[in-house]
């Protein structure tokens, strides 16, 4: 297998596994599957991210995307990326 497949496999495979997640928090049936909407929240994220209280939202979601993981053993071992 080429270089540029191993590379584009990997790339699709880990947009799939977010995609996942977003299934997962019910983003999408809380939202009735609008793009703009998720759009705004995961933009409204980055934000938060990139403001003064940037530690603080890493702390909350950190914690609750671990408790999540915990939740499911099926998914504990993705827990860690």
């Amino acid at each position: 297998m080429r270089t540029w497949q191993v590379v584009r496999r990997r790339r699709t495979r880990h947009l799939i596994e977010l995609g996942g997640l977003v299934v997962r928090a019910g983003i999408v049936d809380l939202t009735g599957d609008d793009r703009a909407i998720i759009l705004g929240a995961l933009l409204w994220m980055a934000d938060k991210l990139q403001s003064d209280q940037r530690e603080q939202a890493r702390a909350l979601w950190a914690a609750k995307g671990k408790r999540a993981f915990e939740a499911d053993p099926a998914t504990h071992k993705g827990a860690d990326r």
